[in-house]
């Protein structure tokens, strides 16, 4: 991979789509960071930790010791945004048992939690650092929504996947993200049609797109599997017999081709 090269990852509810991609560079070579952006964070769970090894994770936004060391001006809201973030990728991600590194970046925690501003400037320096200094996989997980395309966080991602099943609301959500996308000047831009049960409703993701400009990548199955290895909190990325989990190992395969062709 190039210098910076990042795979940015929209996700939908209960989408292991992020974790099986982080995994699948992982095997391929790459060495791979993968970041828990959700504001309900659990790829931990996905990449094989445990229960309870991931309850024990401080996520960044929480660190306020590291939040402060790298904002703090000594003003109430005024904050310092040139900070180096070199070492939260040395001292703060995690080794999971799927051969990815992990950081969670977290969320607010109680309501009037107060601004989160100054932990949201440290997660676009760690993004834009990750981004553009590091010869490595970046993998984002994100909850859905268009929060994060406007913060600007995704704009100097390689690619941006694009999550929708065949549900019309779904797929004109789809067309929101693209199209805030592409005005922000962002080139790779993927529709992926998710739990497909059949033809009907492939056909219908596949039309949507065709209508209103959107490229296809793949589709993903809707495989029962998937939901029975979590409902037992057992990751299904190590079973590779699981067609969902083989399709998205191929779009590993699609991503980096298309990233060595651009």
């Amino acid at each position: 991979m190039n210098e910076g090269s990042s795979f940015w990852k929209r996700r939908g509810r209960q989408n292991p789509h992020c974790r099986r991609l982080a995994r699948g560079f992982a095997e391929r070579g790459l060495r791979t960071i993968a970041i828990d952006a959700d504001s309900s964070p659990n790829l931990a769970l996905t990449l094989g930790m445990s229960t309870q090894e991931s309850r024990k994770i401080v996520p960044i936004t929480e660190n306020k010791p590291l939040v402060e060391s790298k904002t703090s001006t000594g003003y109430n809201s005024v904050y310092n945004l040139n900070f180096t973030v070199d070492d939260i990728v040395r001292d703060y991600s995690i080794a999971t048992p799927m051969g990815v590194n992990l950081i969670v970046m977290g969320t607010v925690q109680a309501m009037e939690a107060g601004c989160m501003c100054a932990p949201n400037a440290v997660i676009r320096a760690l993004l834009r650092h990750l981004v553009v200094e590091r010869n490595e996989v970046v993998v984002i997980d994100l909850e859905a929504g268009v929060e994060h395309i406007g913060r600007g966080t995704a704009r100097q991602v390689d690619a941006l996947l694009i999550i929708a099943d065949s549900n019309l609301k779904s797929l004109e959500i789809a067309k929101h993200i693209h199209d805030l996308a592409s005005n922000a000047g962002m080139k790779q831009l993927y529709l992926i049609g998710n739990r497909v049960m059949n033809d009907i409703q492939k056909e219908a993701i596949q039309s949507f797109a065709d209508k209103n400009g959107l490229s296809v990548l793949s589709f993903v199955p809707y495989d029962q599997k998937v939901i029975e290895a979590d409902m037992l909190g057992v990751t299904p990325l190590k079973n590779k017999e699981i067609s969902a989990v083989k399709t998205i190992d191929n779009i590993c395969e699609l991503l980096i081709k298309k990233q060595q062709s651009a």
